[in-house]
């Protein structure tokens, strides 16, 4: 476990300055699951050159408590944790400089993520959080803040971490996992893919994309891909990567959707039909020869065209058609569960009035089949879907209006949000169709979202 510490000071030396403001983030190598951040009355006037850097005045850390007010807490969050911090002597000799004035020894083992980001990345002109932020596009709120450089050293160390255990991976593995690869792939491109959210694009030589995929892991995938010799098809596709990109989401379901989208248009050469990873199985409706409207489940194979609905198993997909036979008091012939020259099993039990022999015309059986198509739609419904966002400082939105998908964003967490129009501002506009709809009413489905707002 890691104490992620940021502070703020009257100046530079820990001799004779004092703290203004502390933060610290306990992360658990994957994720914070715990912040804190406070002001300290450093009980000294602060420089102006320190107020016009950080932004913090006297006036602000007038009522503030005093270090030794907070010192038990600081005490409690760091114990038994690695101390890590951006210039780690900096932000440690101040605080075991404080506690040192109540009469406590302060230890902690260390961790600088200046001397790690020296290690794993070198060859950088500057080390400093800013220029390493810059270069990593790590966004840095309220920079010169405890609680803003913190969580941008917080999301540094994380990318360090999964660098360092992708150098060692390749290190063990370098010669089965490029073997096949084409010659210009540089291998130092996949150390940084994260393990998050998002699509994925592999590109030619021509930088041509030739395949667009998503994951929940992008680095696990991605490295899937590379190591892949299961198929003629997979080892032709490795042989033509030569770069690799990678677009985070954080929610799933705009993965889902921009994957989507970006193989309709632009068309990759390995991507010949839309992917089905989460479910394997379609419902699919048909009209027989006697005017019936009928169902069967299929495996969803390029050939099958777009189904009603997804399942992830063929068992799954039964126990829900099973579910609207007896809801709408169908056919299990007519309805792909039964198979028999004559009657359905329900039909000697009147359970069945007979579409399966003709003894109900194909009007008012087929009214009641529609009720199938409208239990995996959204009814012409208008609503917003709010999930994860790409980071903590933001979420995601889908629109539905009128049982059209209208697009999705990304809206700041701290947004001023007054009515919901205000969301609009932040959504790109797709376009809606078949497949679109098929991947929101099934993922609304099997999926746990953050929550659905209605309009």
């Amino acid at each position: 476990m890691y104490a992620i510490v940021d502070i703020e000071t009257t100046g530079g030396s820990p001799h004779s300055e004092k703290i203004t403001e502390i933060a610290i983030l306990l992360y658990d190598g994957k994720k914070i699951t715990h912040e804190y951040s406070t002001l300290i009355n450093p009980e000294r006037e602060i420089p102006y050159f320190i107020t016009a850097l950080t932004g913090i005045s006297n006036e602000m850390v007038a009522t503030a408590p005093k270090f030794y007010e907070v010192a038990k807490e600081i005490v409690e969050l760091t114990q038994d944790k690695i101390f890590v911090a951006h210039n780690s002597n900096f932000d440690y000799s101040f605080i075991r400089s404080e506690f040192r004035q109540l009469g406590y020894a302060f230890k902690r083992d260390q961790l600088c993520t200046v001397r790690l980001s020296r290690k794993l990345i070198p060859g950088l002109k500057s080390y400093s959080l800013g220029k390493l932020c810059a270069n990593l596009n790590i966004h840095i709120q309220n920079r010169h803040r405890a609680a803003g450089d913190a969580l941008a050293t917080a999301r540094l160390f994380d990318y360090l971490i999964r660098l360092e255990k992708s150098s060692q991976l390749f290190e063990n593995k370098e010669d089965i996992l490029f073997r096949g690869l084409h010659p210009d792939f540089d291998k130092k491109q996949v150390l940084s893919i994260p393990e998050e959210t998002g699509v994925y694009y592999f590109l030619n030589e021509r930088n041509e994309v030739i395949y667009v995929g998503k994951s929940r892991n992008l680095h696990k995938r991605i490295l899937s891909h590379l190591s892949n010799n299961s198929s003629r098809r997979a080892i032709q596709m490795k042989e033509n990567i030569v770069t690799v990109s990678v677009e985070i989401t954080g929610s799933e379901l705009i993965a889902l959707l921009k994957e989507s989208d970006e193989i309709k248009h632009i068309k990759p050469l390995y991507n010949r039909a839309q992917r089905w990873s989460l479910f394997t199985y379609g419902l699919y409706a048909y009209t027989n020869v006697n005017g019936y409207t009928c169902f069967k489940i299929d495996k969803n194979t390029e050939k099958s065209g777009l189904p009603i609905t997804c399942f992830k198993s063929l068992k799954e997909a039964r126990e829900e058609m099973y579910r609207q036979v007896q809801i709408n008091k169908l056919c299990q012939k007519l309805s792909g569960l039964y198979e028999s020259a004559g009657a359905c099993f329900y039909y000697p039990m009147n359970d069945c009035n007979g579409a399966c022999i003709q003894k109900e015309s194909p009007d008012a059986y087929n009214q009641r089949a529609q009720n199938v198509f409208k239990a995996f739609s959204y009814d012409r419904e208008n609503f917003y879907i709010i999930d994860k966002g790409r980071n903590y400082e933001e979420k995601s939105v889908v629109k539905i209006e009128n049982g059209r998908y209208i697009g999705f964003g990304f809206f700041p967490v701290y947004a001023n949000i007054q009515d919901l129009s205000g969301f609009d501002e932040y959504i790109k506009h797709y376009n809606d169709n078949r497949d679109i709809q098929r991947i929101i009413i099934s993922y609304l489905k099997h999926k746990k979202i953050e929550k659905i707002i209605r309009f």
